[in-house]
């Protein structure tokens, strides 16, 4: 059964959803990152993917606070991104209660860097983020694009000893079109075995139940549930084996 797996992005402490991961384009939500998560954990959701986007922007870990709340007052997975350019960015994010930690940047700007991560703290706690418009990776929270093709990033790691990716078409980001189905029935394809976690573009249930029967490892969804698309009761048949 995929894993279901809440997408949480918070700036300046707060909730937020970007569209197409524009800075400029920001929509703010009332309820805190702590009060989501606790509603998740509530219905069963055992994990969710929290993203610094100030972190990612700046290239440093900012809501270390946030980390930390969740952390202490649910008990949650939470996998953490934005701004883990260092190992001693993974062992304070590990220090203030990440279970996992997902990176894009630094498997761009020192390959050799992210694979010593997936040696030292193994391939269960680092998760390989390929986000891409048009087939080429943008980093630096999707600031900056790069010339590097999709395929041949997850392969380089793939080959490595990667085992879990989280593949983002930006297009699709907070905009409710639906997920690139084609692309990741494609990556499963080239790499078998590989835990894909597909994100962007989610719009109901409908959509997890196709990506469930592609054999996508795990799903991230955000703004549908924020903006009332899909249920927590709905999602409640994902979770009896979870």
């Amino acid at each position: 059964m995929i894993q279901l797996v809440p997408s949480l992005s918070v700036i300046n402490g707060k909730t937020v959803r970007l569209s197409k991961g524009d800075y400029s384009q920001e929509k703010e939500y009332k309820e805190s990152p702590l009060d989501i998560a606790k509603k998740f954990e509530e219905y069963g959701i055992k994990r969710i993917h929290l993203i610094d986007l100030e972190g990612a922007k700046k290239g440093s870990i900012v809501n270390y606070h946030i980390l930390e709340t969740i952390a202490g007052h649910t008990t949650l997975k939470i996998n953490f991104s934005g701004g883990i350019h260092t190992d001693g960015d993974i062992s304070k994010a590990f220090e203030y209660g990440a279970e996992s930690v997902t990176a894009a940047t630094m498997a761009v700007y020192d390959s050799d860097l992210f694979v010593s991560w997936l040696q030292s703290y193994g391939r269960e706690k680092v998760a390989l983020a390929a986000d891409h418009n048009e087939m080429l990776l943008y980093i630096g929270g999707w600031q900056r694009k790069t010339e590097i093709a999709l395929f041949d990033h997850i392969e380089y790691f793939y080959e490595r000893g990667l085992k879990y990716l989280k593949t983002t078409d930006i297009n699709r980001d907070g905009t409710l079109v639906g997920p690139a189905f084609d692309l990741y029935k494609e990556i499963l394809e080239k790499f078998p075995g590989i835990c894909l976690f597909a994100s962007g573009g989610v719009r109901n249930v409908a959509d997890i139940e196709k990506l469930n029967e592609l054999g996508v490892y795990g799903v991230l969804f955000g703004k549908a549930y924020y903006e009332g698309k899909i249920t927590l009761k709905e999602l409640e048949r994902f979770l009896v084996t979870v």
